[in-house]
């Protein structure tokens, strides 16, 4: 079982634990704070042990739980180099890599939803965090967002085989996995929209701002130092 997706019930965010099965090693991709328990014991049953905690962006709507995470595993955090998060143990430019294993997972920067999105391949799969949604794609209007930025981003998702799959960091709609095929085929936000149209479209968007970015950005940018994390949290994470 090389790949476990987890989904955070309140804000519908989509995690992933990337396993090498020889080695045991691996990465985990977006996780939220609250939830640390279930990787951990992932981790556990797997008899696997973390090397990365891998981030797509700077979340807006929950605080990551890479903090938690990174000082019971001991692993290292890595996010795209466009967030410019000090805490980071490595920050990934274009076509970087990680080892987990035998396992390679590139770095793509794919900004415009943030300045610093990043889409994560591993093998012929897509982790494309809030870049690439399922039917969607992220929105454009906070954090230096760039409609026509998030538009070439897309682009050079869909430049991939249709074959790709796609996990996001978030679904609404009890969706878990597409294909660059299907998106192209059925995503509103892609199929038949023109750069100008596309701009238009999002910068015409009318969105409540997600009720945890006062608290959420701030958390993130510092790894998830967040002072609403209990003693009793860090503790059941340590003895996980």
């Amino acid at each position: 079982m090389p790949l476990k997706q987890f989904l955070d019930p309140e804000t519908a965010t989509l995690s992933y634990l990337l396993l090498d099965e020889s080695t045991g090693e691996a990465v985990l991709i977006d996780p939220v704070l609250g939830q640390e328990e279930q990787y951990l014991s992932a981790l556990d049953e797997l008899n696997a042990r973390l090397l990365y905690i891998a981030e797509t962006h700077v979340h807006a709507d929950h605080v990551t739980g890479a903090n938690i995470v990174r000082e019971a595993t001991g692993c290292q955090f890595v996010a795209g180099i466009g967030t410019g998060i000090h805490c980071a143990d490595r920050l990934l430019a274009d076509g970087d890599v990680i080892y987990f294993g035998a396992e390679v997972l590139r770095a793509l920067p794919t900004p415009g939803h943030t300045s610093g999105c990043t889409t994560y391949q591993w093998r012929d799969r897509l982790f494309t965090g809030d870049t690439l949604l399922i039917g969607g794609c992220g929105r454009t209007d906070f954090q230096q967002g760039d409609a026509g930025c998030l538009y070439d981003s897309l682009q050079r998702l869909l430049a991939f085989p249709d074959e790709y799959l796609v996990y996001p960091a978030h679904d609404y709609k009890q969706h878990r996995v597409s294909s660059i095929g299907q998106e192209k085929l059925t995503n509103p936000r892609i199929k038949g929209l023109s750069r100008p149209q596309f701009i238009a479209l999002m910068n015409g968007l009318k969105l409540a701002n997600p009720a945890k970015i006062d608290t959420a950005v701030p958390a993130n940018m510092a790894c998830g130092h967040y002072a609403g994390v209990s003693a009793d949290t860090r503790a059941v994470a340590h003895n996980a």
